[in-house]
């Protein structure tokens, strides 16, 4: 039956009309944020054997290798007791490699695919390995405290963070301090992240980068640099052109559980939601519509409007805007600034968000 089509004795469900993302203000509890910590569902089903690696890159086949090896490592005994004296004793019995990986690379070339195929192949139960990205883990330090996130994470066998925020100083102390913690108890770690500010190309700035900011954490990690072009637009079309406003209305209400939000309104609202809530705050949505996207107009709006176009990406959210397309959201200043790195991944994944959304205009 399609979302026009009422049953018996039923109003259409179209006449309820669509939902708003900017009626939403969710609140979420501390027990919550744990249970959560798991690869977000667009990476649900993904392995190693899906990845499917650019045969003109061979580093990318090489992390797979790595990466497999490394999470048969992480079986046997689990990382506490006689598991963690043997892993991070001072006298080994037998040397042992780097308990933790960093993944160095350019967005679109499967970093968090890795990540997540990482988790999913640790044999370790899901309470005993967790799955977040650098902001939900210092949400988490906000919400039960530092000590309490040191025990709770403490006996997992695996933390897995993904994009790891090193613009951020004061966060990336605390994570680190953090990590140094969990190091101690046993916890295997692997991460992705961000280049710092003023390096405009991944290169091989971000490994190096890396490991000075988490301090004395480095002899723990491996760098694995994995080359590549973004897949989300290897061989495929340019992002679609803007549907007009009554385009994007018309599918709104046509569409059960999607959202129709002016995207103006949708930035100031995004203001007053802590970004490590917009995960919730897009919960049980179907699509998300926009009328008059513009340009973003100053930075702090820039940085909260990628957070939100991370978990729409994550949660495979399809995204149908008019106005300005999405590779004009942000100015030329802000791509050739510290963090242009950020703006081009949300232009990527919205862009193959837009993809996705042109069915609801020709349905």
């Amino acid at each position: 039956m399609s979302s026009s089509t009422a049953a018996p004795g039923h109003s259409p469900i179209t006449t309820a009309g669509p939902l708003s993302l900017c009626a939403r203000e969710p609140h979420v509890p501390a027990d919550r944020l744990v249970a959560e910590m798991v690869p977000p569902p667009r990476f649900d089903a993904v392995r190693f054997e899906t990845y499917m690696p650019d045969p003109n890159q061979p580093s990318q086949s090489e992390a797979v290798s790595v990466l497999s090896a490394f999470a048969g490592g992480l079986g046997g005994a689990h990382a506490s007791g006689a598991g963690k004296r043997r892993w991070f004793s001072k006298k080994p019995a037998a040397p042992v490699g780097p308990r933790g990986v960093y993944l160095d690379g350019g967005y679109g070339v499967g970093k968090t695919h890795l990540l997540a195929s990482l988790w999913h192949a640790t044999p370790a139960a899901p309470e005993h390995k967790a799955f977040g990205t650098f902001v939900e883990l210092t949400n988490l330090v906000g919400a039960l405290g530092f000590q309490q996130t040191v025990k709770t994470l403490g006996n997992h066998r695996l933390l897995c963070i993904d994009e790891f925020e090193l613009d951020d100083p004061g966060d990336t102390v605390l994570v680190s301090t953090l990590l140094g913690k969990l190091v101690e108890a046993g916890v295997a770690l692997a991460a992705t992240s961000n280049t710092l500010p003023g390096k405009l190309g991944e290169g091989r700035f971000a490994a190096a980068d890396f490991l000075r900011e988490i301090q004395g954490l480095s002899a723990h990690f491996r760098p694995l640099r994995i080359d590549g072009e973004d897949y989300r637009h290897r061989g495929l079309p340019e992002a679609p052109a803007p549907f007009t406003d009554e385009q994007v209305a018309k599918a709104a209400y046509a569409t059960p559980r999607a959202t129709l939000d002016d995207f103006p309104a949708l930035l100031e609202h995004l203001a007053r939601v802590h970004p490590s809530r917009y995960g919730a705050l897009t919960e049980d949505i179907a699509a998300v519509c926009l009328t008059d996207v513009r340009a973003v107009p100053d930075q702090s709006t820039a940085l909260r409007l990628v957070v939100l176009a991370d978990r729409l990406y994550d949660r495979e959210i399809p995204v149908l805007a008019s106005g300005l397309p999405f590779d004009r959201l942000f100015s030329e200043e802000m791509l050739k600034g510290g963090y242009r790195k950020k703006y081009f991944r949300a232009i990527s994944r919205l862009t193959a968000l837009a993809r996705d959304a042109k069915g609801l205009v020709s349905h």
